[in-house]
């Protein structure tokens, strides 16, 4: 595990969560990160109502990250250019989850953005699932 130096007295910013994020994608193979070069990482507080209604969430909790864009196996060339595509990160519910559960923060944090990005490459829950019960 790369060493990212930090130590917290106060709950983790969303800027230190966005650093673990990039230490995290600099630490998976050069081939997964080539494919999602492009790909923005953003950290917000929480999913919005939209967001939350639109997964059939009842709480924002419930969320740690979202990936919003074309998953790969549904990009043709021949389509317009859109937006870049993004992996949000949720702080609070990434910090719900890091407490309830005693997960180092860097791996918590860690594994939201491989599953999100597992989204990029157009895996289903389900297909992720069966991956991480590989892993």
């Amino acid at each position: 595990m790369p060493n990212t130096g930090m130590k917290w007295g106060a709950p983790p910013t969303a800027e230190d969560l966005a650093a673990l994020a990039e230490a995290a994608l600099a630490a998976i193979p050069e081939a997964l990160r080539e494919a999602v070069r492009g790909t923005a990482i953003l950290v917000e507080e929480l999913p919005d109502d939209e967001t939350l209604e639109a997964l059939g969430l009842e709480h924002p909790w419930e969320l740690t990250g979202l990936y919003r864009g074309t998953p790969l196996t549904e990009k043709s060339v021949l389509d317009p250019p859109s937006g870049p595509d993004l992996v949000l990160l949720y702080r609070e519910p990434i910090l719900v989850e890091w407490v309830e559960s005693g997960e180092d923060l860097f791996r918590l944090v860690r594994n939201v953005l491989i599953h999100e990005i597992a989204h990029h490459f157009g895996y289903s829950e389900e297909g992720i699932a069966r991956l991480e019960g590989e892993g």
